[in-house]
């Protein structure tokens, strides 16, 4: 799994001209899925980014600093290392990642996380305030 953790003030998620999740400061995680990812892979990732202290003060989630709003984002598995066209074929297909994504996001609030989230698969537009600005890659 690939994540790419953004620090914000604000972000939010609209589907359909409706805002399907928003959060005040907090993580935007953008959240890859790939072929071999298990839900193990998709837990520790959680429990990364739960711990990642990256927020003002060098607080995280876990210190109640935060909020999440979790993205799915096959896009991250991009390849474009070829041509002008990116391939996609190390995305997982979505009847793989999206129960990954819903077990990352549902191993959060396990651990304690108020988390906000997309639309998985749906047009979604992202809106964010990056605080910072402050962008880490997380891979596992």
């Amino acid at each position: 799994m690939r994540a790419v953790v953004q620090r914000v003030s604000e972000a939010s998620v609209v589907v359909d001209g409706r805002t399907v999740g928003s959060i005040d400061a907090g993580l935007l995680v953008l959240v890859g899925v790939t072929h071999d990812d298990t839900a193990d892979v998709a837990e520790r990732l959680a429990a990364k980014v739960f711990g990642l202290r990256v927020l003002r003060d060098e607080l995280s989630v876990s210190d109640g600093a935060g909020d999440v709003l979790a993205v799915s984002q096959f896009t991250l598995y991009g390849d474009a290392r070829k041509g002008r066209r990116p391939t996609w074929t190390a995305a997982a297909p979505g009847s793989v990642a999206e129960p990954l994504y819903d077990h990352f996001c549902a191993h959060l609030r396990r651990l304690g996380a108020q988390v906000e989230t997309g639309r998985f698969g749906a047009d979604m537009q992202v809106a964010l305030v990056n605080d910072g600005p402050t962008t880490v890659i997380l891979e596992l």
